[in-house]
């Protein structure tokens, strides 16, 4: 393996790995202090307890598990160099396979006939753009077409006239769930953490409704989910078959020369990817108890930006992830507190505006300010947004974090590149 370490943009050395992660880590603790003092800035401000409530938090954690699990899939593809559009597509395959099981055999058979099918959405992909060269766009808007029309054509062939119920739309309900716990320590015993979160005092009482939120009635399942994320990295990061895998999307030519089976390291990629948008679709089913038609409303898509906004990297997807989460829960929550995150985007434009100043970027820095002066007016006169705005709220977040972050992003270099051996 030491010579494929030597395939550009696939590998460091362990000292640089030491020493960037150390600083990596400590910049990372450092933005999630800085991001929790903003929020219970505003949430003194603005009143609205709602914003780090231990309701809003669960539900945060519950609804961002389906975009980062989609966002994860979008990773394992991406990273070897095949686009996935079609994340919400599998997504919705995923949902249909868990209904279908889960009906019948209960909420394991619902986990397992979401990755299957999850996984046969991948295997399609992978054979359109590995084998038969099709443009990685056009085959993942086709399957997100095809899957759409495929579940409604299984829907009515099994469910129309099912004893069990259900119908052309949607599934009969699942016969069980899966099961749910608390974090020993922070949840049990005494409510300490609903305590501080009651008294509402500045930064404690958030800290213990986010700790609250958190760690009481988490499904075991959620807890996998998100220990997928480090498993991931470690996975990419720090095995051989990562290293191999993320070198056909740096340059699956050198990968190749080197020994790599480039085709079937993108075939797995890809299917994983499938799996694990499947397994996206798994939890939507399970939080609504019941397989339903247009369940994913366009999640994948949301889980393919927040892949972006983290730079194609674990620990930045699910950031992207948590924020798009937390934006679904408050507007699900409450719409005043919506109002309140006007006041929010406010001070970070105010922030960009200073940066972009001290760059010296003077049509950046008036755009920031004047955008930042808009919500902050909005803030000032707006009480309670209109229903439609508010349930709009997640694809606005995600509008808005792409184009903050747009200036920092560095795909892999032979992502979406059609592979011929060869031909490079």
């Amino acid at each position: 393996m030491s010579s494929v370490a030597s395939v550009p943009g696939t590998s460091r050395g362990p000292v640089t790995d030491l020493l960037t992660g150390g600083g990596r880590a400590r910049r990372i603790t450092w933005y999630v202090v800085g991001a929790l003092v903003l929020v219970s800035l505003v949430r003194v401000i603005s009143g609205e307890a709602a914003l780090t409530s231990s309701s809003t938090m669960s539900a945060a954690l519950l609804l961002a598990v389906p975009i980062g699990l989609a966002a994860l899939g979008g990773l394992f593809s991406e990273r070897a160099g095949v686009v996935n559009i079609g994340l919400d597509g599998m997504m919705i395959l995923g949902t249909w396979g868990a209904g279908f099981a889960g009906y019948q055999w209960g909420w394991g058979a619902a986990v397992l006939g979401g990755l299957l099918f999850g996984a046969l959405g991948g295997l399609l992909h992978a054979l359109a753009t590995v084998t038969f060269g099709v443009d990685h766009v056009v085959s993942g808007v086709a399957i997100n077409i095809l899957a759409a029309g495929l579940v409604r054509f299984l829907s009515e062939l099994l469910y129309s006239d099912n004893p069990a119920g259900g119908g052309v739309t949607q599934s009969p309900p699942l016969s069980s769930n899966p099961p749910e716990l608390s974090l020993p320590v922070l949840s049990s015993g005494p409510d300490l953490l609903g305590d501080l979160e009651r008294q509402h005092w500045f930064l404690v009482s958030d800290l213990a409704g986010v700790l609250r939120g958190v760690t009481s009635g988490v499904g075991v399942l959620t807890i996998l989910a998100v220990l997928l994320v480090p498993a991931s990295y470690l996975l990419l990061w720090r095995t051989a078959f990562g290293l191999r895998l993320r070198s056909c999307g740096e340059n699956p030519a050198a990968a190749d020369s080197l020994g790599v089976p480039v085709y079937r390291m993108k075939y797995i990629a890809v299917i994983i990817s499938g799996a694990l948008s499947g397994l996206g679709g798994v939890f939507l089913v399970f939080i609504a108890g019941i397989y339903r038609e247009n369940q994913t409303n366009g999640r994948g898509f949301i889980g393919l930006a927040a892949l972006i906004f983290g730079n194609w990297r674990p620990g930045g997807l699910a950031a992207g992830a948590g924020l798009f989460g937390f934006a679904d829960a408050l507007q699900l929550r409450s719409r005043t507190a919506v109002v309140a995150l006007l006041l929010l985007v406010a001070v970070l434009l105010a922030a960009v505006a200073v940066w972009q100043g001290v760059r010296r970027r003077a049509v950046q820095a008036v755009l920031a300010a004047a955008f930042a002066g808009a919500a902050l007016t909005g803030f000032l006169m707006i009480e309670e947004l209109p229903p439609g705005i508010v349930s709009f709220t997640p694809h606005l977040t995600t509008l808005l974090v792409l184009s903050l972050a747009s200036q920092r992003l560095r795909m892999p270099k032979a992502d979406g590149l059609v592979y011929r051996r060869g031909e490079h």
